[in-house]
């Protein structure tokens, strides 16, 4: 069906242009995978396209001739001096009565300087200086576009694949990504504070601690010395009798529902140790079933074990 639009010249004329999708956000929280999921969705892409051109190429789909009709672009840091417009070009583009939609992808402090160490990669703010320096004063620039988001995503604790999957459940409907139900299994350590995209979670702290155990202190749950202590007394079986038939009974609900994407949470003290044997084991039951797609990750395994 084609749109109502009105050009730079304020003449309104049709547009087959029925869903046009700008990008932006934090460096580092995966606004190029984002990008993919549309142009895998068959959306016309631009990648890094500087904030001016925006309202250029929203106006070449405005001619009757332009066969477009879902374009997705990306606008952020990388675009320098011309980022500092962008909060008035989408004002623009409402101004224009340009079918539009802006997706902003946000992460946590600590999740982008890991991203960019390991990427290696300098940050577009701070290219000679501190990772933090630059993600600091990102914010503070991306705030207004921030602001006038039609949907923030924060994509802290996901994984490339996870993202992907959040985005086309959120931005292209449920279920079409893949058909399956994509279900993160996660481990985290509430010392360390709570996930914040879990749809589920569960606290294991009720558990033997091994972290009491200076010998088994060093290691992880993925150590079958951790699973064996955390099981010593029968409750970790007794736990999985409950928990198992949960999730058997909870994730085809949420298949019927349309969701796409669910994020299981398992919480110990410190995100090391009984967490993350749980979650193995949780995500090692589901694995096989081909109605999901899981995965497991961990947020906390990596930080050093807590003091006595």
């Amino acid at each position: 069906m084609a749109n109502a639009v009105r050009d730079a010249d304020g003449r309104v004329g049709n547009s087959n242009l029925e869903d046009f999708v700008v990008i932006s956000g934090l460096s580092g929280a995966g606004k190029s995978s984002a990008m993919n999921v549309f142009e895998d969705a068959g959306y016309f892409c631009v990648d890094n396209l500087p904030s001016e051109m925006i309202r250029s190429l929203s106006e070449l789909f405005m001619h009757a001739g332009s066969k477009v009709e879902r374009a997705a672009v990306v606008c952020d840091s990388r675009g320098g001096d011309y980022l500092a417009g962008l909060a008035g070009v989408l004002d623009q583009l409402v101004d224009a009565n340009v079918q539009h939609r802006v997706v902003f992808l946000a992460a946590d402090e600590q999740t982008l300087v890991t991203r960019y160490k390991e990427t290696r990669r300098r940050h577009p703010l701070s290219p000679h200086g501190s990772v933090v320096d630059g993600i600091r004063a990102e914010i503070e620039l991306l705030a207004p576009v921030r602001d006038k988001a039609d949907i923030v995503i924060d994509t802290s604790g996901l994984s490339a694949t996870a993202l992907r999957r959040k985005v086309a459940d959120e931005l292209l409907g449920p279920g079409s990504s893949s058909g399956k139900l994509a279900v993160t299994f996660t481990s985290f350590g509430h010392k360390h504070g709570p996930p914040r995209d879990a749809d589920l979670a569960f606290d294991v702290r009720f558990l033997p601690n091994p972290h009491y155990d200076t010998n088994l202190r060093p290691l992880t749950g993925f150590d079958q010395r951790i699973v064996d202590y955390v099981g010593r007394d029968g409750r970790l079986d007794e736990f999985y009798g409950h928990v198992k038939p949960l999730l058997e009974f909870l994730l085809p609900q949420y298949i019927a529902e349309g969701k796409a994407h669910l994020m299981v949470a398992i919480g110990c003290t410190g995100g090391r140790h009984r967490s993350v044997a749980i979650t193995e084991n949780l995500a090692a039951h589901f694995r096989d079933r081909p109605e999901y797609f899981v995965e497991s990750a961990h947020r906390d395994v990596d930080r050093l074990p807590i003091k006595p």
